[in-house]
């Protein structure tokens, strides 16, 4: 059972201007020292990305600090152990990587408790979801990771919507084609009268150029580099009701059993809540960075709106309904414990 931490965002946290010259194109090490053990990290994400630049560094200090350099990491990013998010999961059951960082909506059928920590709940952002997630992982999402060795998640919340037109209310949403943040969300979109689009999100700034979409569910970071959906992007409505990524962090279980004991026990010391407290302020801060940006950078190239608190109601009783949706859709799949997961998330 994982120990409850407390989420500090520390300072120590994000220093990705600092690590930049840490990064080759290769791969970087994370240790000087010669390794007795080195352990391969498949990131489909660019090197600079916070979870390369911080979590993924921040982990491997940690293993070479602890282990006196016996135990390294060395990270592949930009899907140099094969491309894009979709493979992940199975890269890691395989070992074509030891350690992977996926999304858990890109396979569903895997996940379908952890889906349900997607949907618009009490959490308003990732550090609060991560706190809700731990507190129920051994009930509910244990067996989900069984065949691996889990180290820890987070939750980019998608909190706004990057748009071409006002959808600040929800009369503005009736028809307007929009990309929700999973696919299992698109009922929730529907029941606030929006036409769900499902668009990878490498996809989205065409999208919204192209005006083949209206909008899309964003987190703030999705509005500045490598995405730059502040482009393409004429009205950032915040305050929507937050959906949320499930973005895990896992070992192949053959490789960590592999493993000396005093190896397995490092990881064991940093897996669960410590990692899982470094993903979700890594996520949350780069979210409060990236909005303070772009109010300082707001121009007429596009407008900040916020849900009034009025309209904000009639989304959430919308959400409600739509949730409905959500637990019939489990049950006629023969799972019928769907609504008792959500409402020990939301608690």
């Amino acid at each position: 059972m994982f120990t409850k931490h407390p989420f500090d965002l520390g300072k120590n946290l994000v220093r990705s201007a600092a690590l930049g010259a840490a990064m080759m194109s290769g791969g970087w090490l994370l240790s000087a020292t010669a390794a007795a053990e080195e352990l391969s990290v498949a990131s489909f994400l660019p090197p600079q990305h916070h979870t390369n630049a911080v979590v993924f560094k921040w982990f491997g200090e940690e293993l070479a600090k602890r282990s006196n350099g016996t135990l390294t990491l060395k990270l592949y990013p930009g899907g140099q152990l094969g491309a894009g998010p979709v493979q992940q999961y199975k890269r890691a059951v395989e070992g074509v990587a030891d350690i992977v960082i996926g999304v858990a909506s890109y396979t569903p059928e895997l996940f379908p408790n952890t889906m349900l920590t997607i949907p618009p709940g009490k959490a308003a952002n990732s550090k609060e979801l991560a706190q809700r997630f731990l507190a129920n992982y051994d009930k509910y999402f244990a067996s989900e990771f069984a065949k691996v060795k889990f180290l820890g998640i987070g939750f980019p919340a998608g909190t706004s919507i990057s748009a071409t037109k006002d959808l600040s209310t929800l009369a503005s949403l009736k028809g307007a084609k929009l990309v929700p943040y999973a696919t299992t969300m698109a009922p929730l979109l529907e029941t606030m009268g929006a036409v769900p689009v499902q668009m990878p999100v490498t996809d989205v700034y065409t999208g919204l150029s192209t005006g083949t979409i209206d909008g899309a569910i964003a987190a703030h970071n999705n509005m500045l580099a490598p995405w730059n959906w502040k482009d393409v992007t004429k009205y950032y409505i915040d305050n929507f009701p937050p959906q949320f990524q499930t973005v895990y962090f896992i070992m192949n279980r053959d490789r960590y059993r592999s493993l000396k004991p005093e190896h397995r026990a490092i990881i064991d010391a940093l897996a669960g809540a410590e990692f899982t407290k470094v993903a979700s302020a890594s996520f949350h801060e780069a979210d409060a960075k990236a909005l303070a940006e772009m109010k300082k950078a707001a121009s007429s190239s596009y407008r900040l709106v916020v849900v009034s608190d009025e309209e904000r109601a009639k989304m959430d009783a919308a959400i409600a309904q739509g949730m409905k949706t959500i637990f019939a859709g489990y049950a006629a799949r023969g799972r019928t414990n769907a609504q008792e997961v959500y409402e020990a998330i939301n608690k």
